[in-house]
C-alpha cells in the first residue's frame, strides 16, 4: 500500500513538474514573441521617422533653394533697377520747385525700398549663417523688426555658447523667422523676446510676445482645428532637430513658444555669456 502511495506521489510530482515546465515554455514563447513584436514595432517607428525626416529635409532643401534664387534675383535685378532709377532721378536739374519736391520724395521712397529689399535678401540667404553664425544672423533679423519702430526687442544669450552644425543653425534661424512673422501678422504685440539658453545637453529656444494670444480653437465635434501654416512649419523644422516643441498662449496676455533642442558632440566655449538688447 505504501509502495502504491509512493508511486502515485511520484507520478503526481513528475506530472506537476512537466506541467510547470510546459507553462514556463509557453510563457517563454509568448515573451520572446512579444519582444520580437516590440522590436519590429520600434524598427518600424524608426523607419517611418527616418522616412518622414527625409521628406521634411527634401522640402526644406527646396525652400532654401527657392529663398536663395529669390535673394539672388532681388540683389542682381530688382535692386539694380531701383538703384538706376534713383540715379536718373538725382540727375534731374532743370525742374521747378514743385517737381523737385516730388522727385526728392520719390528718391526717398526708392531708398527705403532698396533698404527693405536688402534686408529681405539677406534674411533669405543662408550664407549669412555660414559666414557669420547663428547669433549674428538672429541679431540682424531682429534689428529689422526693431527698425520698423513697432517692436521693442529683447534678445538674450545665456550659458556656454555652442557651435552647431550650420544646417542645424539654419533651421533654428528659420524657426525664429517664422515665429517673428507670426507675431507680426497675428499678435498685435509691441514687444518680442528671444532667449537662447545653452545648457549641458540642450539648447532652449524661447520666443515670446505680449500680444493678444489665442484660444484653443476646436471643431464642432470637439476635435482641435489644424494649426496654421506658420506653426506647422515650426513643428516640421523642430522634428528635423529632434526638438521638443511647446507653445503656451493666454488671451490678451501673450504667447510663449519653447523648443528644447538636444546638443550632441558639439564644441562649446567655456565661460562665454552674452546678452544684448535691441530697441
Amino acid at each position: 500500500m505504501q509502495k502504491d502511495n509512493s508511486y502515485f506521489t511520484e507520478i503526481i510530482t513528475i506530472t506537476t513538474a512537466v506541467i510547470l515546465l510546459f507553462i514556463c515554455f509557453i510563457f517563454m514563447i509568448i515573451w520572446l514573441y512579444q519582444k520580437k513584436q516590440n522590436k519590429n514595432k520600434r524598427n518600424l517607428q524608426i523607419v517611418n521617422l527616418n522616412h518622414e525626416k527625409a521628406i521634411l529635409a527634401a522640402q526644406l532643401e527646396v525652400q532654401e533653394n527657392t529663398f536663395k534664387k529669390i535673394s539672388q534675383e532681388i540683389h542682381d535685378n530688382i535692386s539694380l533697377t531701383l538703384a538706376l532709377s534713383k540715379l536718373h532721378l538725382n540727375t534731374l536739374e532743370t525742374v521747378d520747385h514743385e517737381t523737385k519736391s516730388v522727385v526728392e520724395n520719390s528718391v526717398d521712397l526708392i531708398s527705403k525700398a532698396l533698404s527693405d529689399l536688402n534686408d529681405i535678401s539677406k534674411s533669405m540667404d543662408s550664407e549669412l549663417i555660414k559666414t557669420h553664425g547663428l547669433i549674428h544672423a538672429l541679431e540682424s533679423e531682429l534689428a529689422i523688426f526693431s527698425r520698423s519702430g513697432k517692436f521693442e526687442i529683447d534678445f538674450k544669450v545665456t550659458g556656454e555658447f555652442v557651435f552647431m552644425d550650420p544646417d542645424k543653425e539654419l533651421i533654428i534661424y528659420r524657426i525664429v523667422q517664422e515665429a517673428c512673422n507670426n507675431i507680426l501678422k497675428h499678435s498685435y504685440a509691441n514687444c518680442i523676446s528671444l532667449t537662447l539658453a545653452y545648457q549641458i545637453n540642450e539648447l532652449n529656444l524661447i520666443i515670446g510676445d505680449n500680444g493678444i494670444g489665442f484660444k484653443d480653437k476646436r471643431q464642432n465635434d470637439g476635435s482641435r482645428k489644424k494649426p496654421g501654416m506658420g506653426l506647422n512649419n515650426i513643428r516640421n523644422r523642430a522634428k528635423m532637430l529632434n526638438a521638443k516643441f511647446d507653445i503656451q498662449s493666454i488671451p490678451n496676455t501673450g504667447t510663449i513658444l519653447t523648443l528644447h533642442i538636444p546638443l550632441e558632440e558639439q564644441i562649446s566655449i567655456n565661460g562665454t555669456k552674452n546678452q544684448s538688447r535691441l530697441s
